[in-house]
């Protein structure tokens, strides 16, 4: 193992922990594989150590892995991997925003979100923004919940074509990792007043009853705001 793999390996080792102290790792992947890349962030910094350590000890002793060993990557591959790292280092990872969450064409389906093994709280305004997703997959029809009392935070979006007193409160949902986030998201209507006012990716609780409404000509689930909160981001910004 040469000095280029040594770096390459315990960059990453340095990069994986280095989210984990920050709390970046929430917005990479599912918490479920936190012990995992805590784990491997810690392996790779030790391998690495333990290699420094032999080298100094006994610099005489051939490489623990020769270079003509066929899992070796070439040394273009181990630059790229280095250099990976190295950005991850300096450029801080951001959560999805309002714009991803609209190119994605799924924000007003609101069909994604699958219902296995859920549950929905016995008390509505205990429900999540997935939650209240999760119980129309199950039971679609709007009126259903007509008059329920509601309490969701989220980011807000606006889609184009939207009334002047409607924004959507999104989130994002997250099976393994952020490569395979998707969104989902109500609409809300304030009962006067401009939703423009709460710019796009201002994070709000709002509270108040759910109602129906026309949203791309098909009748919703809507809720009517009647306390509208700004929040600061949450530290893990995704659903599960």
């Amino acid at each position: 193992m040469n000095g280029l793999d040594l770096l390459a390996l315990g960059a990453w080792g340095v990069l994986l922990l280095k989210y984990w102290l920050t709390g970046q790792l929430a917005v990479l992947i599912h918490p479920n594989y936190f012990p995992l890349t805590i784990g491997a962030g810690g392996l790779l910094v030790g391998l690495v150590a333990w290699q420094g350590w032999v080298r100094w000890r006994e610099p005489g002793q051939p490489q623990v892995w020769p270079e003509s060993h066929p899992l070796l990557p070439r040394a273009w591959g181990r630059f790229l991997l280095l250099s990976t790292a190295v950005v991850g280092l300096i450029v801080t990872p951001r959560p999805f925003n309002s714009q991803i969450a609209l190119e994605s064409g799924e924000l007003l389906q609101m069909t994604r979100t699958l219902p296995q093994q859920f549950r929905p709280a016995n008390r509505p305004e205990e429900r999540s923004l997935v939650d209240w997703v999760r119980l129309l997959n199950v039971y679609p029809e709007p009126d259903a919940y007509q008059g329920q009392k509601a309490r969701v935070t989220g980011f807000v979006v606006h889609p184009p074509d939207s009334p002047a007193n409607r924004f959507f409160i999104a989130r994002f949902v997250v099976t393994c990792c952020a490569a395979d986030a998707y969104p989902v998201g109500m609409p809300v209507d304030l009962p006067s007043g401009d939703a423009k006012q709460y710019p796009a990716d201002t994070w709000l609780e709002i509270r108040g009853k759910m109602g129906t409404g026309q949203v791309k000509g098909q009748r919703r689930l809507v809720l009517q705001a009647e306390q509208v909160t700004p929040i600061q981001p949450p530290a893990n910004p995704y659903l599960y």
